[in-house]
């Protein structure tokens, strides 16, 4: 039975048809490359002045590459197949949707974030590298394009696509109530773009982490701590609590108040922090707009010198490097004009028997 079937489909074959159909899906197959190539070979030699047009013939190499492959297909089926065969109606639906996926697939990668679309969108509205709005508006676009390849395709094959939108707004309530928070994070996410409190890379201090900002999505933004841990924090928390961005600083503070004795003369005191506060004040890396050193402090431990300044750098190794630097000149000072600095003293009443009077004290 077998040998009569495989006879039978012998003799009804058509050889020389089926022969021609294979080299045709060859020669697609095997000149997609090269044909790829000099598409777009020509493409970027006719139009090499406009960058635009080279970079959108370059997103579409591999779409081309497959569309080139799916004719050469669709012709080795259309020469072998007789056009009444029942199945050619789905090779169509198959081919032409297959079509749509390779030409969303073209777009999609045109509206990557480094493409040049989005990079004439962020030289119009002056955005630099750091900016986060190109990165979202790629992803955003990226979706719609996914959505509408998903749609061209349902239609193709008979879905309703008014069917699908009439069901969309008969559940346009229940899916705003299920996902207000999703929906609450996008809208975070695109005030914080807006606004730009802070660029990916910033030092950020938020009242739910600290850290550098590595990116931010729909729905949330990713910050790196220095922990190096990862902390994912949601939009709308973000846009509803104060942002502290410490990599805007033009200048960083150094504030603090510096003990010493209580014994301290008064002059070599005043001579100290005169000294003190000329030397912040030739510090070449030292913000000279605003120095402060002054005895403002008395204290039952000590007497308290303020100093208030601010360093060039903002970078933190840098600005360390300067802070120990001032604080040995300032042991040096203190040094020079004999004044010591103030150790954690208690004192001690001591009342011999006998006398109601205070007879001593012992400091330790």
């Amino acid at each position: 039975m077998m040998v009569e079937w495989l006879m039978q489909f012998y003799d009804r074959v058509r050889w020389t048809d089926l022969f021609i159909s294979v080299g045709i899906m060859l020669i697609f197959l095997l000149f997609r490359k090269l044909f790829t190539r000099y598409v777009i070979a020509l493409i970027v030699d006719k139009f090499s002045k406009s960058k635009h047009v080279v970079l959108w013939a370059t997103a579409f190499e591999k779409p081309i590459r497959g569309l080139f492959v799916l004719v050469g297909a669709y012709l080795a089926i259309t020469y072998f197949m007789p056009p009444q065969w029942w199945a050619m109606v789905y090779v169509d639906r198959i081919c032409r949707s297959l079509g749509i996926i390779f030409a969303g697939w073209g777009i999609y990668n045109v509206s990557a974030a480094s493409s040049a679309l989005l990079e004439g969108i962020s030289k119009r509205f002056g955005l630099d590298d750091s900016s986060m709005m190109i990165p979202f508006l790629s992803k955003a676009l990226r979706f719609i394009i996914i959505v509408l390849i998903i749609t061209a395709v349902g239609s193709e094959w008979g879905f309703s696509v008014n069917g699908l939108v009439a069901g969309m707004g008969l559940g346009s309530l229940a899916i705003a109530l299920a996902a207000k928070d999703t929906l609450g994070n996008i809208l975070g996410g695109i005030v914080i773009i807006l606004e730009k409190p802070f660029s990916k890379g910033d030092w950020i201090m938020t009242p739910s982490a600290e850290g550098i900002v590595e990116d931010i999505t729909f729905r949330s933004t990713t910050i790196r701590t220095f922990a190096d841990s990862i902390v994912t924090v949601p939009n709308a928390t973000l846009a509803d609590h104060a942002i502290t961005n410490w990599s805007k600083m033009g200048k960083r503070r150094i504030s603090f108040t510096l003990g010493v004795a209580l014994n301290t003369e008064r002059d070599r005191l005043a001579n100290a922090v005169e000294r003190l506060e000329l030397m912040l004040n030739l510090h070449d890396k030292v913000d000279q707009d605003t120095v402060l050193v002054k005895f403002n402090e008395f204290n039952e431990n000590h007497l308290g010198i303020l100093f208030y300044f601010f360093t060039k750098t903002t970078v933190w190794s840098e600005h360390l490097a300067v802070h120990q630097e001032i604080n040995l000149a300032i042991l040096e000072i203190l040094e020079e004009e004999g004044v010591e600095l103030a150790y954690h003293s208690q004192r001690i009443l001591v009342e011999e028997a006998g006398f109601n009077q205070v007879k001593r004290y012992s400091q330790v």
